[in-house]
C-alpha cells in the first residue's frame, strides 16, 4: 500500500511540475512578476501530496529587505519554507547540477555560491544584496550543511555579510534578517525521537534516490516552523556578532520545537543579544 501510495504521489507531482515548469521558464526569462509566485504554488501542491503537515510559530517579517536564518536537516526543509510563502535560496553552486533538483533550483531564481572559492564571497553577497533590494526575501542555510535533524550546528558568517551589503551606506536604510527554525516532530502522528529523526534527515554521504524514495513512501510527516524576531541590520552592523546572535537563536528554537517546550533562552543569549545592538549602535555613532 504505502510502495501504491508513493508510486501516485510521484505521477502526481510529475503532472503538476509538467505544467508549472514551462510556465515558470518562461515567467523567469521575461522576468515576469507572477516567477516569484509559481514555486511557492508547486511547494504548497507538494508538501500536501506527500503528507507534510507544517505547524507554524509567529510569522514571516513583513518588512523588506529580508533575509532569513535557518537551520538546515533535509532537502525537505526546501518544500516546507517555500511552501510559507513566496521566496528564493541561496544554496551551494554543486545543486545547480543535480538532477531535476538542480532544475527546480533554477528556476526558483537561487543563488548558488561556490564554497570552494572564498574570493568569490563578495560578489556573491553582492547578489544576493541586489535580489534583496528587489523586494525578495532570501533564504540562506546558515550552517553551511545539513545535520540530523538533532541538532543545529555553528553558523557561518560570510554570507550574512549580503546583509549589511544590502543596507549600504545610508544610515537611514536597514535590512530585516530573521531567524528560522525547523524541526521534524512527528511522523504518522506520533512522536518522532532522535533515533527516527535520520529518517527525514538527508546528511553526510546518504543516497538521494533512496531518500527520496522513503519520503514518498511513509511522508505523514510533522514540521515545527519557529519563526524568531527579526533583527533590524545596518551597514556598520558587526556580522560575526550577528551571526552568534541569530545561532543561539535558532538554536533555542529548534530544541524547544524538538522537546515541544516553551523556549528556553539563557544568560548568554541575552549578553549576547544586548552586545549585538550595543556594538552596532556603537559603530554607527562613530562613523556619524
Amino acid at each position: 500500500m504505502a510502495e501504491i501510495k508513493a508510486i501516485l504521489t510521484i505521477l502526481l507531482l510529475t503532472l503538476v511540475s509538467l505544467v508549472l515548469i514551462p510556465l515558470q521558464w518562461i515567467a523567469v526569462k521575461l522576468n515576469l512578476p507572477i516567477q516569484k509566485n509559481l514555486p511557492h504554488i508547486w511547494h504548497k501542491i507538494a508538501t500536501s501530496l506527500v503528507g507534510i503537515r507544517i505547524h507554524q510559530q509567529g510569522a514571516p517579517a513583513p518588512n523588506r529587505p529580508l533575509l532569513i536564518a535557518a537551520n538546515h536537516a533535509s532537502w525537505v526543509d526546501i518544500t516546507v519554507v517555500g511552501s510559507l510563502m513566496p521566496l528564493s535560496f541561496i544554496a551551494k553552486s554543486e545543486v545547480s547540477g543535480w538532477p531535476v533538483f538542480g532544475l527546480f533550483a533554477k528556476l526558483q531564481r537561487t543563488v548558488f555560491v561556490n564554497r570552494t572559492r572564498r574570493t568569490e564571497t563578495a560578489a556573491v553577497a553582492d547578489t544576493i544584496a541586489v535580489r534583496m533590494a528587489e523586494g525578495d526575501a532570501m533564504v540562506l542555510f546558515a550552517e553551511g550543511t545539513s545535520n540530523d535533524g538533532n541538532c543545529v550546528l555553528p553558523f557561518r558568517s560570510a554570507l550574512l555579510g549580503a546583509a549589511t551589503r544590502a543596507a549600504g551606506g545610508d544610515q537611514e536604510s536597514g535590512v530585516w534578517v530573521q531567524p528560522l527554525s525547523i524541526a521534524y516532530q512527528g511522523l504518522f502522528g506520533m512522536p518522532m525521537g532522535r533515533v527516527h529523526r535520520p529518517h527525514v534527515a538527508w546528511y553526510g554521504d546518504m543516497e538521494l534516490a533512496g531518500h527520496l524514495w522513503g519520503i514518498f513512501k511513509h511522508g505523514a510527516l510533522d514540521v515545527a516552523v519557529y519563526w524568531g524576531e527579526p533583527v533590524r541590520v545596518e551597514a556598520a552592523t558587526d556580522r560575526k556578532v550577528l551571526t552568534r546572535h541569530l545561532e543561539r537563536e535558532v538554536r533555542a528554537l529548534t530544541m524547544a520545537a524538538l522537546r515541544q517546550k516553551p523556549v528556553e533562552r539563557f544568560d548568554s543569549d541575552e549578553i549576547e543579544a544586548s552586545e549585538f545592538f550595543s556594538n552596532a549602535e556603537k559603530t554607527a555613532k562613530a562613523g556619524a
